[in-house]
């Protein structure tokens, strides 16, 4: 099993940068992808982005293609999003979530999950 712990969350103001960081812990050395998802109040859980194992692909949804970035360390066991230009409506939990295999959207694919961190945008 994979333990993940998001930290970094906080209150922001529109335009300003936030970075989130996720640290796993237990079985990581087999190869895993990553993710991050968000879920604002009232709404339903969102996927953000991925990267796989090599780090060599990554995917954004594309209300954060530009803004946002995702990175990972393997050594250190940890994955990053680094939030930039952040709008209200990025105002959510924030979600890492970890699978053993190449990295999808779907939030039902993802066998762990961190408890989550809060990212609040204000205007």
């Amino acid at each position: 099993q994979v333990q993940l712990v998001e930290s970094g969350g906080g209150l922001v103001q529109a335009g300003g940068s936030l970075r989130l960081s996720c640290a796993a812990s237990g079985r990581t050395r087999s190869n895993y992808a990553m993710a991050w998802f968000r879920q604002a109040p009232g709404k339903e859980r969102e996927f953000v982005a991925y990267i796989s194992w090599s780090g060599g692909s990554t995917y954004y949804a594309d209300s954060v293609k530009g803004r946002f970035t995702i990175s990972r360390d393997n050594a250190k066991n940890t994955v990053l999003l680094q939030m930039n230009s952040l709008k209200p409506e990025d105002t959510a939990v924030y979600y890492c979530a970890a699978r053993y295999s190449f990295p999808v959207t779907h939030e039902s694919m993802y066998d762990y999950w961190g408890q989550g961190t809060q990212v609040t945008v204000s205007s």
